[in-house]
């Protein structure tokens, strides 16, 4: 089923002169300088946390040195209109800005099917990169989504994603992800260094009635003692990991304490849906 591209013109939404078959297929005729934002839509047109999203989008083309103000309204209505015009049902959305033309918004959507339940009892594997932290970390870029598009197409079969180090063997967060470990009774997931993520308030939101949080990433050097892994996005929620590189996590299965996040992450998320 091939993705429907609008662009949001001042004059109103207006056809793009090329097609493609997913929204990653689509990231390739978007520009190199720019900002984005993916999420997706539930029973069809509601949403998590736009504002969130479109607030973390104009924070990034400031620390981009991008101007951009967005028409929420009138942005949230083409979006509206393009996911009935599909009849996709759920849809996953990205929202794009060129740094050259930011009055012009690249509307992008393609049917959403979320995790299975076979990948959320099972827990995925992930790699590790060195040296591969993101130059303007706090900016989600067009920039980023085009580079990190070289990483994810080198993954050995059966890992899912890889984790960004710095220097110092830092664990930053995923390619398109956060990360967090569970050690020493501690969540633990960077305070910085990296993008603040839209899934990520919500995690630090429910973590309290868990366990006590620590914005203090870790070293990969301490993954043989950490107890649980996750990782989270705004499209997939947590993601349980049970290897990171050669290291097993939690016996080989997603960890308790996870799988308590994960489920009080899907309440808090469906008490605070809203339509477009």
């Amino acid at each position: 089923m091939p993705t429907l591209i609008k662009v949001l013109t001042p004059d109103g939404l207006q056809p793009v002169d090329y097609t493609a078959d997913s929204l990653a297929d689509a990231a390739r005729y978007e520009p190199h300088d720019g900002v984005y934002t993916i999420t997706n839509t539930y029973a069809r047109t509601k949403v998590l946390k736009i504002d969130a999203h479109l607030d973390r989008m104009e924070d990034s083309a400031r620390r981009a040195g991008m101007s951009l103000t967005l028409d929420r309204a009138r942005l949230r209505a083409a979006l509206r209109e393009m996911i009935l015009a599909a009849d996709f049902g759920d849809v996953r959305f990205r929202v794009t800005a060129a740094r050259e033309h930011p009055e012009r918004l690249i509307l992008s959507i393609e049917p959403f099917k979320p995790p299975s339940d076979a990948l959320i009892q099972t827990g995925v594997r992930v790699i590790t990169v060195a040296n591969s932290a993101r130059v303007n970390p706090g900016a989600k870029t067009t920039g980023w989504m085009h580079d990190r598009g070289k990483i994810e197409s080198s993954l050995p079969p059966g890992v899912y994603t890889a984790l960004l180090l710095d220097a110092d063997g830092t664990i930053l967060e995923g390619v398109s992800s956060n990360f967090y470990a569970i050690l020493d009774g501690e969540l633990r997931t960077a305070g910085s260094g990296v993008l603040l993520g839209i899934a990520q308030q919500i995690v630090f939101e429910v973590a309290s009635n868990v366990l006590p949080l620590r914005k203090d990433a870790i070293r990969v050097r301490d993954v043989p003692q950490i107890g649980e892994a996750f990782i989270t996005s705004s499209s997939r929620g947590i993601i349980p990991i049970i290897q990171i590189d050669a290291q097993t996590i939690s016996g080989g299965a997603p960890g308790p304490t996870t799988m308590a996040l994960r489920s009080a992450y899907n309440a808090c998320a469906q008490a605070h849906l809203e339509e477009l």
